[in-house]
């Protein structure tokens, strides 16, 4: 004796399948993408080696924090993050270390009351990360105790550049 065999039940749900095309230029829908991050430019500068490996002394860092942004082809911006790490012990410079981490960003169907803060803010906490990496690999390299940049607040930074621009 052959048992029937249930048929399964038919979904009543309808499944739709969703393409994203960040390069679709038709929509109109606002689009943010990250197209390629490199090291634009590196500088490492010991000026005072080898006595500097000699001081006792612990090291005074100070830094020096530059961003700019630059529009390319239609909708694409290149922005880079620059950062000068200075190190002195007593009246030496112990080094000094120059990164430029910078990117290509597609920005598309953005309001252009947003795009500067998109190039300031959201560019730069997408780059300091990878500055931040070479910059602690280079003062290893050039012989010193590892440096760790404490995170930065880019949104504060561009506020506070838009006061001082405004007073």
């Amino acid at each position: 004796m052959a048992e029937k065999k249930k048929a399964a039940p038919k979904s009543t749900k309808t499944e739709k399948s969703i393409k994203i095309d960040p390069q679709a230029n038709g929509s109109a829908q606002p689009g943010f993408a990250i197209e390629k991050l490199f090291l634009k430019d590196v500088s490492v500068e010991v000026p005072n080696s080898p006595e500097v490996f000699t001081q006792r002394e612990a090291p005074q860092i100070g830094i020096e924090l530059g961003n700019t942004g630059k529009p390319l082809a239609d909708g694409y911006f290149e922005v880079a993050l620059k950062i000068t790490v200075t190190s002195k012990i007593a009246d030496k410079t112990a080094f000094l270390i120059e990164v430029t981490q910078a990117g290509i960003f597609a920005l598309r169907n953005i309001p252009e009351e947003n795009l500067e803060m998109i190039i300031a803010i959201t560019c730069p906490n997408i780059l300091f990360p990878y500055a931040r990496e070479a910059i602690s690999d280079l003062v290893i390299k050039a012989g010193f105790a590892p440096v760790l940049l404490n995170p930065i607040n880019f949104e504060t930074l561009y506020m506070q550049q838009k006061q001082q621009a405004a007073g």
